[in-house]
């Protein structure tokens, strides 16, 4: 009797995308752009990619900032960061066209409550 100790996966490959780079990047299912590049003073540096999987489509985002070598600057530095990151994520978000599409059927939105 023979036993197989691993079950095998089988994925099904996914096409090209016009703008996917066609190489290392894309594996079976996966679908990655070119990296975009944009400098920043004192060598800031952000890269963005366009990434499809299967069930989804989203940009992957890397960001290289200098701060302080001081922790109190770099603190605040920081923060700042964090709190216009999270501004990009609602302005990104924002436009999505499942979040523009207002004739929608709403039930819940619609519902008065029980007096």
């Amino acid at each position: 009797m023979k036993t197989r100790t691993m079950r095998r996966i089988r994925r099904d490959e996914t096409p090209h995308t016009p703008w996917c780079a066609r190489d290392h990047r894309c594996g079976i299912n996966l679908h990655t752009s070119p990296d975009m590049y944009t400098d920043g003073p004192l060598g800031a540096r952000g890269v963005l990619n366009r990434v499809q999987t299967e069930t989804s489509d989203y940009a992957e985002i890397r960001i290289r900032i200098p701060i302080s070598t001081r922790e109190p600057i770099a603190r605040k530095q920081l923060g700042i960061a964090l709190r216009m990151i999270r501004e990009l994520l609602h302005a990104v978000s924002a436009v999505r066209p499942g979040a523009l599409d207002h004739d929608r059927d709403r039930p819940a939105l619609d519902r008065r409550p029980a007096a």
